[in-house]
């Protein structure tokens, strides 16, 4: 963006060539994304009031159903809801060994970036194409105004605190897939503006005359250079060769370019710039002052809890077999919600490392301490998780129990609420039960109205190894699940390598032959059996996991009256996704949530069943069948 072309850029109200100037554009930008962000808050109202009636139904009368629709206008919503669901949740996934990575977004999200493109592409072209003298340097100017419009909403989507996510009601996660794509639509607005001016001092063959004379240029170079530095090393590929790295080197190319851009634009446009520093600092503001609220405590008091001190946390670490580490942070003085994350700073391990880790339990930990503790499941890839899983396995083989002092900061996202759904299927592959298991337990353990009936909960692993940790707990939720009136049916699948089962008198054993230092537990007392447990076929639904069942010898199935009661099934094959949510779907009344979590292929896989099961189902549209709302996970560096 130059300092001199105003006058031919629209820049002025003078001007009477153009329609609209580039200032009314940039104002109408804001209007736009003003009026979508206002339409989800009135979708954040609609679906409050939607959901406390259904609370209030449940508790007031003796209704079926009370997540069903009892208005023409919550009926005219649910349709709606429907439709936008159906169009949102599909996915197209890449399944090519190396390329998945490029795999595109769902359904929803590309239609959301289409109108993104749509509203860039008339800023930049509305009034500025026609020919005349000015039509090279008329655009190039356009689409500077263009860039620098979009830089606040940059750094917005970028912020785990921002204004929008508050006013939305939408977790920073999942507003930064749209940071990425500004990112690159500014990139090539930036390089239209660019191009522009170059292509037009070149026909003059002005272009050194141009940079000897505006300063400014070589600054506009290496702020576009940065950007694609940005956008590059974003790529999932090159980002997980060193995730530590990108982050350092990411929030130093985020600081270097609002510099240079501000030695780049003329004056009348830094507001923009102004704008983008406000939402960083406003960000850094509040992670600050949450990360000390959190973590410093003027007068710690030891006595009322095991593992108080005044700066930080005391953390235990643990590790579970090859690849899984436990850690316990106790003492930590703030609430969360199921499905909420945090991020983990230990010193010791990683001196400038955060990493974000989902807190895998609802409530206060048994025997630990009365004040809130929390446990997080690290699996060991590289760097800071595979360091703090080496240090807890020397602790182990010394004997002894390592602590450390942890610092934590968050709880951060979103999820919705849980009790509101009649079924909800949970949906998870290994350590993606850091995700459900928390769902499971505080739907279990919610003391106020409770609208769910059935809960479904799918647990996949290659090794039996890798849910240890998941397995015991979900032991200690059966038993809590038979109290409640909630039908719980537990599926866990074991994909690769033999496992076998053992029968106690308590519940059920699950050994892994991989050796694995903590046997899968899936009960207590006395071991009385040991056999293999084959599935025949792909299990797909609890009705043909129950036929397997009963293949199973008298001798096992009498001494497995927990296993029985509870609904719990175990099988070796992969589950068919679109059969084991098609089984609860059916046979509820109401609405029904199914939560996922896992890799890529995982997702997008739930997401298709999903979509395609609310099409043919015709879901809201006269059928009498109820909705099906989906939240997924997608763990990925």
């Amino acid at each position: 963006m130059d300092h001199d072309h105003g006058s031919h850029g629209g820049g002025g109200t003078e001007n009477t060539t153009y329609p609209v100037t580039n200032e009314e554009l940039a104002q109408r930008f804001w209007y736009i994304v003003a009026g979508f962000v206002g339409a989800f808050l009135v979708c954040r109202v609609i679906n409050w009031y939607k959901l406390e009636r259904r609370l209030r139904r449940h508790t007031s009368s003796s209704v079926q159903s009370p997540t069903k629709p009892d208005t023409a206008f919550l009926e005219l919503w649910a349709t709606f809801t429907a439709v936008v669901r159906e169009v949102s949740y599909p996915q197209l996934y890449v399944p090519a060994r190396g390329f998945s990575w490029l795999t595109p977004p769902p359904g929803g999200r590309v239609i959301v970036l289409l109108v993104y493109w749509i509203i860039v592409i008339y800023m930049a072209t509305d009034g500025a194409i026609f020919p005349d003298v000015f039509h090279w340097e008329r655009i190039g100017y356009r689409n500077a105004w263009v860039t620098i419009t979009q830089l606040p909403l940059l750094y917005l989507l970028s912020s785990k605190c921002n204004v929008v996510g508050f006013i939305t009601g939408i977790s920073h996660e999942r507003l930064n897939w749209l940071h990425r794509w500004v990112a690159r639509t500014m990139l090539a607005t930036g390089a239209v503006h660019g191009f522009y001016f170059y292509a037009d001092w070149a026909r003059s063959e002005l272009v050194d005359y141009q940079i000897k004379m505006m300063p400014m240029i070589k600054y506009g170079f290496g702020a576009w250079g940065l950007l694609l530095w940005a956008c590059v090393s974003g790529l999932a590929p090159l980002r997980r060769l060193s995730y530590e790295f990108f982050v350092l080197q990411h929030i130093v190319t985020a600081v270097l370019l609002l510099w240079l851009i501000y030695v780049h634009i003329p004056v009348d446009a830094r507001y923009n710039l102004w704008f983008a520093i406000a939402a960083l600092c406003f960000d850094r503001f509040c992670r600050t002052v949450m990360l000390v609220w959190q973590n410093v405590k003027a007068l710690p008091d030891k006595k009322r809890c095991t593992g108080g001190q005044r700066i930080g946390h005391q953390a235990q670490v643990r590790a579970v077999g090859d690849s899984i580490t436990v850690v316990t942070i106790k003492d930590v003085h703030f609430k969360w919600r199921a499905g909420q994350h945090l991020y983990l700073w230990m010193p010791r391990v990683g001196i400038a490392e955060a990493h974000p880790y989902t807190i895998a339990c609802a409530h206060q930990l048994p025997e630990t301490c009365i004040c809130n503790s929390i446990q997080l499941v690290v699996r060991k890839h590289g760097g800071f998780s595979k360091r703090l899983h080496e240090l807890a396995t020397k602790a182990q083989l010394a004997g002894k129990k390592e602590r450390l002092t942890a610092f934590v900061s968050g709880p951060y996202g979103a999820p919705p609420r849980w009790d509101i759904y009649e079924t909800i299927v949970l949906i998870s592959a290994s350590t993606g039960a850091s995700f459900t298991l928390p769902i499971l337990e505080s739907v279990l353990q919610h003391k106020g109205t409770n609208c769910v009936k059935r809960i479904d909960f799918l647990l996949t692993t290659k090794q039996g190894e890798e849910i240890d940790f998941y397995v015991t707990r979900l032991h200690e939720l059966i038993e809590h699940a038979k109290g409640t009136g909630i039908e719980l049916h537990v599926h866990i699948a074991v994909t690769q390598g033999p496992t076998s089962f053992s029968v106690s008198q308590d519940g059920v054993t699950a050994d892994s032959s991989s050796g694995s230092s903590t046997g899968t537990n899936f009960g207590r007392g006395k071991k009385v059996a040991d056999e293999k447990i084959t599935s025949q076929g792909p299990l797909s639904s609890p009705g043909d996991i129950e036929q397997t069942a009963r293949a199973i010898p008298v001798e096992r199935k009498r001494s497995s009256h927990a296993s029985t009661d509870s609904h719990v099934f175990y099988s070796s094959v992969r589950p068919d996704i679109e059969a084991y949510i098609r089984g609860p779907v059916e046979a509820t009344g109401g609405e029904t949530s199914v939560v996922v979590c896992g890799g890529p292929s995982l997702v997008a896989r739930t997401r298709n069943c999903v979509a395609s099961l609310s099409d043919e189902r015709a879901v809201h549209k006269g059928t009498g069948a109820q909705g099906i709302q989906l939240f997924a996970e997608e763990y990925s560096f």
